[in-house]
């Protein structure tokens, strides 16, 4: 089921993804806001140029488009990148979609400082604070393209507003095509004992090393991608925290208002143990995206580190 011999970049999931559907005789329409060739929906506007609406470069508009589609009775899909989508148009997500709990799938790409060269500017790194700040939204921040695919086919096939984040560059293919996607479940990528390392999107492959790395010292460490920000899957957390009594959590992404903090308020509602946080803290810069991870430590080697840290504080 695991591999990572290819690679391929999640944003790339979302345009084949919708042709499928459509094909298959959902009701599916999707609105753009100028990047359809990068956030790939421009794809699924060339088959389907009668279900594809572009609204120019402005977001608001786009997300009251998407509203008005989903209140006519259409799946509506929205895509732009992630710093501007809810970046710009948080207050028109918020009163448009939210509230009403309409049928809007929000896909924004290039999703924290792995979008790379275009810098801080364009790099969003608290786009899921925002979106797990209004609870009607399922959030979902997938590892790879396989899981992309299943987790915007899930959106499609479940009412409601979605927020799924995707990104710019191509990174390693973890699943092959019996993975299934499941809604508010975490997914056991390593068995382990010693501690549980909990990670979303592109640092699902970094923690897989730095699982590795830890082996080497005799460090069982167990690996659970967290896709699902929301529903969250709180009995997987709650088992890894009373099996391996130590949790480390890792996000490109602010390490406020995340995955660490929904898995931090999990554990200490009910089982508390030594935690660790392996996330940004500052605006991002410009640079290669392979480089951007060194810049702000988002590595094996630290997430090795933090690892060792919260063992060291385990009791007993």
């Amino acid at each position: 089921m695991v591999q990572a011999a290819k690679t391929a970049a999640t944003r790339e999931a979302l345009g084949p993804t919708l042709v499928r559907l459509a094909r298959e005789g959902l009701d599916v329409v999707a609105v753009d806001a100028d990047l359809g060739v990068s956030t790939t929906a421009a794809g699924f506007g060339k088959e389907f140029p009668d279900r594809f609406i572009t609204v120019g470069v402005a977001e608001q508009n786009l997300v009251g488009v998407a509203a008005g589609l989903a209140a006519a009775g259409k799946i509506a899909f929205a895509s732009s990148f992630a710093v501007f989508l809810p970046g710009h148009c948080f207050d028109q997500v918020r009163m448009a979609i939210a509230q009403p709990g309409l049928n809007v799938k929000l896909v924004a790409s290039h999703g924290g400082v792995v979008t790379g060269e275009d810098g801080a500017s364009a790099q969003a790194i608290e786009d899921l604070s925002l979106m797990l700040s209004l609870p009607t939204f399922r959030v979902i921040v997938p590892a790879d393209v396989v899981e992309t695919a299943q987790a915007i086919e899930a959106a499609a096939r479940n009412y409601g507003p979605f927020y799924i984040r995707t990104g710019r560059p191509k990174v390693p293919v973890i699943y092959d095509d019996s993975y299934r996607f499941e809604l508010g479940k975490a997914h056991l990528l390593r068995p382990g004992s010693d501690v549980t390392v909990t990670a979303i999107g592109v640092m699902v492959h970094v923690a897989l090393a730095a699982a590795e790395l830890l082996a080497g010292e005799g460090i069982d460490c167990r690996v659970l991608n967290m896709a699902s920000l929301r529903p969250l899957d709180e009995e997987a957390v709650l088992a890894a925290a009373a099996e391996t009594g130590a949790i480390v959590t890792v996000e490109d992404h602010y390490v406020h208002g995340g995955l660490g903090s929904l898995v931090s308020q999990t554990v200490a509602k009910a089982q508390p143990v030594p935690m660790a946080f392996v996330g940004t803290e500052r605006f991002g810069t410009s640079g290669k995206w392979d480089e951007l991870l060194r810049h702000f430590d988002l590595t094996p080697e630290r997430i090795a580190r933090e690892v060792r840290g919260v063992i060291a504080r385990k009791s007993g």
